[in-house]
């Protein structure tokens, strides 16, 4: 393998190529003419993934073969990975349990299983290389943290995806793998990152109320533009130095909560304010109740929203998790990556938010008069 700019063509495999970075990813290596054969799997059909125009385009491409599999099941994987005409020269694992409130179970078997399924195939058939899309929620800190640094996940999502990184390092004599620890990934397509903050504003907006907020303006919410993450995926599959290295993928905004929420107020023309931290702490008690109580408020007013102007389809939901209402900081130091590969995006902006929202509205799954 080799960069974009040698014109050396690969094979290559996205799992989870439905979902939100998978989809992304494939614009990239078709849009840039960086693959041979591409191969998409996952559970969900490109026809009922919800894919704007430009997506499926890039999924109708005639180097592009969807297969369908269940990454969990040994024999699936075996099927999705069956490197029918040669060697794959890449395996990008964005597969995983995504969904909000589920069980230890699910995501042990969503994440974990699911990951050392596909390395230990991967080793198998000898991939060339393997990016892992692991998470950036490794340790809370208001300081930088490093990729060598102490590891203490919050979320479940963590916890998994930390379990699958010490399972690949057991695999290094037999697999050549990088791991990818990104920030909160924003860009079109995304459902469960930025975007239930988006949508928020716009209930907030229906409601005619201000946006209030846990914690304080202060809370680091690190984030990473989807291009630039395609792009780090791309860069380190053909770099020798990154064989099982680990690296952070964050921009240069160094993103807080309050920066956030105020780029969400200037979209909606709305105002915002924060509960906090003494009565935030208070409510840290029961923050599960506190987490039932803002889902019903917002599903309650996004099923008015969706009723009043006629979305019937919409894939979006304004859902918190418990986790994510917790008072920690996703805080990266992206120094190791970013002397490789200069960013396209280095902070979120008003314009870059607004994007995720009208391509979203151009399909009709949002309303545009929330945006007006």
């Amino acid at each position: 393998m080799s960069s974009a700019d040698d014109n050396i063509k690969i094979r290559a495999v996205v799992l989870g190529g439905c979902g939100f970075i998978g989809r992304n990813l494939v614009e990239y290596l078709i849009n840039n003419d960086l693959v041979t054969v591409l191969r998409v799997v996952d559970k969900t059909p490109p026809q009922l993934a919800f894919l704007n125009p430009s997506h499926t385009k890039c999924f109708e491409d005639p180097r592009v073969e969807y297969k369908s599999a269940n990454l969990i099941n040994p024999a699936s994987c075996a099927s999705a990975l069956e490197p029918d005409g040669g060697q794959w020269d890449l395996v990008v694992n964005c597969a995983g349990e995504t969904r909000v409130e589920k069980t230890e179970a699910v995501y042990s078997e969503g994440i974990f299983t699911l990951s050392v399924n596909v390395a230990k195939q991967c080793a198998k058939v000898k991939v060339k290389r393997l990016i892992e899309i692991s998470s950036g929620q490794m340790y809370s800190s208001d300081k930088p943290h490093k990729e060598d640094g102490p590891v203490d996940p919050w979320t479940v999502e963590g916890r998994m995806k930390s379990k699958v990184e010490q399972e690949l390092k057991k695999l290094e004599s037999e697999l050549n793998y990088t791991i990818l620890r990104p920030a909160i990934v924003y860009g079109v397509g995304d459902r469960r990152s930025l975007t239930p903050r988006l949508l928020y504003g716009g209930i907030y907006k229906h409601l005619g109320e201000t946006m209030k907020l846990l914690w304080t303006a202060d809370l680091k919410m690190n984030t990473v533009h989807v291009r630039d993450l395609c792009r780090a995926i791309w860069k380190l599959s053909s770099s020798p130095e990154a064989q099982g290295q680990t690296y952070n993928v964050v921009d240069e905004a160094n993103s807080s909560q309050g920066r956030l929420a105020e780029m969400v107020a200037e979209i909606f023309k709305i105002n915002h304010d924060y509960y906090g931290k003494a009565i935030s702490s208070l409510a840290k008690n029961d923050i599960a109740s506190v987490a039932e109580e803002a889902n019903v408020k917002h599903l309650t007013a996004w099923a008015e929203i969706c009723r009043k102007y006629n979305l019937e389809h919409s894939p979006l939901e304004p859902f918190a998790s418990t986790e994510l209402l917790l008072n920690k900081q996703l805080c990266l130091d992206g120094s190791k990556l970013r002397d490789l590969l200069p960013l396209e995006a280095p902070e979120p902006t008003v314009d870059r938010l607004l994007e995720v929202l009208q391509d979203y509205a151009s399909m009709n799954l949002f309303p545009k008069e929330l945006l007006v």
